[in-house]
């Protein structure tokens, strides 16, 4: 059992929102990688980063990952910093599940993601760690995207049936 589809990208890009969207065109169920290590360790993501480090946090999420990519035949969202870890890369690559990279740019993400009070890496600057974190992580995320779709200046909705539909063309092609 592996996800149908992991989706990949920056804070506001619509992982979660689009995800679930998307599990319900598919009818399966939705996972974001955030809730399940909060159901796991019984902590918020805010509370281990504040109490235990950035590097706790992407040990736990790396292990959460591993395990959702083989126990889990949903739609699953990764957090945007999961693939910093090169075991979370790893990980998908050798799934051989379809990755999609959402992506817009970092105007609108700012837009998304307003003060960034939720987001413990955007906490103090979201205009500016935004786009620090887009020039850092869009490498790593390019390199397990297997689709890229584009959000900037579409509905939830209409990009989960852009990403539905060109899942369809992909596995119709296999």
């Amino acid at each position: 059992m592996t996800p149908k589809v992991v989706l990949v990208g920056l804070p506001g890009s619509g992982k979660s929102t689009t995800g679930r969207r998307l599990a319900k065109i598919l009818v399966v169920q939705f996972a974001d990688s955030d809730e399940l290590i909060e159901k796991q360790t019984g902590r918020g993501v805010r509370d281990i980063f504040a109490e235990s480090g950035e590097a706790e946090f992407r040990r736990i999420e790396a292990a959460t990952v591993s395990s959702a990519l083989s126990s889990f035949d949903g739609v699953l969202a990764l957090g945007g910093g999961a693939l910093t870890e090169q075991a979370t890369r790893d990980a998908l690559l050798a799934s051989g599940v379809p990755v999609v990279l959402l992506q817009a740019p970092v105007a609108t993400l700012i837009r998304r993601v307003g003060d960034g009070r939720t987001r413990p890496l955007l906490a103090d600057d979201p205009p500016g760690r935004l786009a620090a974190l887009a020039e850092q992580r869009e490498p790593l995320y390019r390199e397990v995207a297997t689709l890229v779709v584009d959000t900037d200046r579409r509905t939830p909705g209409k990009v989960a049936a852009t990403v539905a539909a060109r899942l369809h063309e992909r596995a119709a092609r296999a």
